[in-house]
């Protein structure tokens, strides 16, 4: 007699089947003797794995099909149980096809002594459809369980989603956790992309052209503007990530970017200036840096006869702004207005470096004063939060109050925090807005014109002026990040605000006052 060609197909679905003796050994080996029971040769062996995700289980169930389809030899399929076969009707229909073409074609479901064939009777295939039914709802509660550790794993801090880029996982399965992944350039260059963004210096386009520059290659090529969008506005980066459209903002895996970063390079990706569709070229007053001084819309910029022109976009009608006006102008008043920085007294100078550095040693020790109690604070409400759990272990209290009060202390927790984070950033401000910008304010001219690009220089002025005002050709600059009290002081020529100058102690009132306003706001109190 001549043996009939089969498949075998054995799928182990989840670590508890296999404990339980539905090993794929087990499977295989109890097919294998099947078929000899029954004159059959395997002609092919199809596997799944415990670790395969369902795409993988879904890709193998194909490549089985695909194979009968192409071997019209092979007449049998050998199966454990039908719900090895069929987890959903559409697998099973598929299966019931396949069947139908052919009336010597046969599926054996060996354990439950099942043959299905084109020719089926009709309780045979009654129990056939009671069998894919109950698959499908072992499917389906096997995914809602699934969801319910996902859930469960987000809402402990642990992104349950796919590779991020510029991190990789580790651990176990079912316990993996997600670190940055040093071995390749990723990390390095997303945070590069975040730091550059911030500055107002590059559009999206421009910027994926100096990551390449900068060494960035994906597959050889620069990445794509989409691609880079995608990377700045997912949170994932800052420590936070949104799983099924929720924001876990306490996330236990190490971001790239501060959140500070992150969100503030959101402000830049919403804001309204745009560039010009078919701008060509790169002006050094452009991306929102010169505003009309009458009408408050941005001016733009041509370039005509080897000269870039600047002028009022005319957005508002009413406006009466009319010339066009030469690089070369209005860079001749910003070098201006960096000379205007400049506190020529000698003496003066070394008062106010003094009063800075008296400021700053005040600064520090506020610094740390207020991170002690920040610190003392957190281990209050973490003590707090370990003896609520021994009460409720203790059964001193009740499930529903123990829940409310976690909630209530990790709240206060995270809270703190962020609060420490402020508290860090603003230090970290405040010695950007103290005795280096004092120092810069005084070289600014000649730090400027030693910048060797316009992306330098640019940087430069989107980090001293917020913008500048154009009127007619005159420039009006707008400074910030504490050079506003250097300009308005030196131009004044009153640092002391009337002083004696004599009064050493009280020469710091001046720029200590902005500056300390400037860190208290910075850390988001008044």
């Amino acid at each position: 007699m001549k043996k009939m060609k089969a498949v075998l197909f054995a799928r182990v679905s989840t670590r508890e089947q296999a404990e339980e003796g539905y090993s794929l050994s087990a499977q295989i080996r109890l097919l294998k003797d099947y078929a000899q029971k029954n004159n059959f040769v395997i002609a092919k062996q199809f596997i799944v794995p415990e670790s395969a995700s369902g795409k993988q289980e879904r890709k193998i169930f194909n490549q089985l099909l695909e194979y009968l389809t192409g071997n019209p030899t092979v007449k049998i399929q050998l199966w454990e149980k039908v719900d090895r076969s069929a987890r959903n009707f559409k697998d099973s229909v598929k299966l019931d096809d396949w069947l139908s073409e052919d009336e010597e074609r046969q599926i054996h479901f060996v354990k439950q002594s099942l043959i299905m064939h084109a020719n089926s009777k009709s309780h045979e295939k009654f129990m056939w459809d009671i069998y894919v039914a109950t698959a499908r709802q072992y499917s389906n509660n096997l995914s809602e369980e699934t969801r319910k550790g996902l859930y469960e794993k987000a809402s402990q801090g642990h992104y349950p989603g796919n590779h991020k880029r510029g991190y990789k996982s580790s651990g176990d399965i079912g316990h993996k956790v997600w670190i940055v992944d040093n071995e390749k350039p990723d990390a390095k260059y997303i945070e590069m992309a975040f730091v550059l963004y911030d500055t107002g210096n590059y559009t999206l386009r421009t910027l994926a052209k100096e990551l390449f520059e900068q060494g960035w290659k994906l597959n050889g090529k620069q990445v794509s503007i989409s691609e880079l969008h995608k990377l700045l506005i997912d949170p994932f980066y800052c420590g936070e990530f949104i799983w099924k459209d929720k924001l876990y903002k306490n996330a236990k895996h190490p971001p790239l970017v501060t959140k500070e970063l992150f969100y503030s390079v959101q402000d830049r990706l919403q804001r309204k200036i745009k560039a010009g569709k078919y701008r060509k070229h790169s002006f050094l007053l452009g991306g929102g840096l010169l505003l009309c001084d009458e009408c408050g819309y941005s001016v733009t910029a041509e370039l005509q006869k080897g000269h870039n022109y600047y002028h009022c976009t005319k957005r508002n009608m009413d406006c009466s702004q009319r010339k066009y006006v030469r690089e070369e102008t209005l860079l001749q008043q910003v070098l201006e207005t960096f000379d205007k920085f400049k506190v020529d007294n000698s003496r003066l100078l070394e008062w106010i470096r003094k009063a800075l550095k008296e400021s700053h040693q005040d600064e520090d020790k506020y610094h740390e004063s207020t991170m002690n109690e920040l610190h003392a604070e957190y281990l209050k409400v973490k003590n707090r939060l370990g003896k609520l759990y021994d009460d409720k272990v203790d059964g001193l209290i009740s499930k529903e109050t123990y829940l409310q009060k976690q909630a209530e202390y990790e709240q206060q927790l995270n809270d703190l925090i962020d609060a420490k984070q402020k508290h860090s950033n603003a230090n970290i401000n405040y010695l950007k807005l103290g005795f280096n910008i004092f120092e810069l304010a005084q070289v600014g001219r000649e730090v400027y014109e030693k910048q060797s690009t316009d992306n330098e220089k640019r940087e430069l002025l989107n980090f001293v002026f917020s913008n500048f005002k154009l009127n007619g050709e005159k420039l009006v600059p707008t400074p910030q990040n504490g050079f506003d009290v250097v300009f308005a002081r030196a131009q004044k020529g009153n640092w002391l605000l009337g002083l004696d100058s004599n009064q050493d102690e009280r020469i710091q009132s001046p720029l200590s006052h902005r500056l300390r306003r400037d860190r208290a706001i910075g850390a988001g109190y008044r």
